[in-house]
């Protein structure tokens, strides 16, 4: 079966986005090991679930990058701009983007239906923080990144606040990066 992996920046108060979505607080100036280790994390990747919120800011932003090829950014806005993309959302008729198809049904048939696929590759989300939320709640995320962000925010949008109850980890790796920013990976614990 194929893994559903989140992406996800992190405030270290638990912050995904300021409160109208603001992402200023993000440290951009990512060092080189820390590039290559997005890089890696996104290579196994067949398949990129979005929110419709989050949609259009993420196809424009790596269509631009990607018409610079000495763009930095430039290998992983290929991957970004050429993997199939998955949009949720109960309000499209149809999907305006390239490379990119609908799925409008009920959150866990669609999400298992894209797992049970048999291409062999994972599926990755990065947001929106109401999307992943609704993913968390679920319970069908099989692998959590979080990018920790050396900022506090003081209040914005939390991908957690929607748990009735506690949820726990298992720590599979942690690996800190010259910017500041440490990728923690969790995995749901088990029982």
């Amino acid at each position: 079966m194929r893994k559903l992996k989140l992406q996800a920046a992190i405030s270290v108060d638990g912050y995904v986005a300021g409160p109208n979505g603001e992402l200023n607080w993000m440290t951009w100036d990512m060092d080189d090991k820390l590039k290559a280790h997005i890089i890696e994390l996104n290579g196994p990747v067949g398949t990129i679930l979005l929110g419709r919120k989050m949609t259009a800011g993420f196809v424009s932003h790596w269509e631009s990058v990607v018409t610079r090829p000495g763009d930095p950014d430039f290998a992983l806005a290929r991957k970004m701009v050429e993997t199939p993309k998955v949009v949720f959302s109960r309000t499209l008729e149809k999907s305006s983007w390239k490379n990119t198809v609908l799925a409008k049904g009920n959150l866990s048939t669609e999400v298992n239906n894209l797992k049970k696929q048999k291409d062999g590759t994972d599926i990755i989300v990065y947001g929106g923080a109401g999307f992943v939320s609704s993913l968390l709640q679920e319970g069908l995320i099989d692998e959590y990144h979080l990018f920790l962000h050396p900022t506090a925010i003081g209040k914005g949008m939390s991908i957690f606040s929607g748990l009735s109850e506690p949820r726990k980890f298992a720590l599979k790796k942690a690996a800190p990066f010259a910017c500041g920013v440490v990728v923690l990976q969790y995995e749901p614990a088990n029982g």
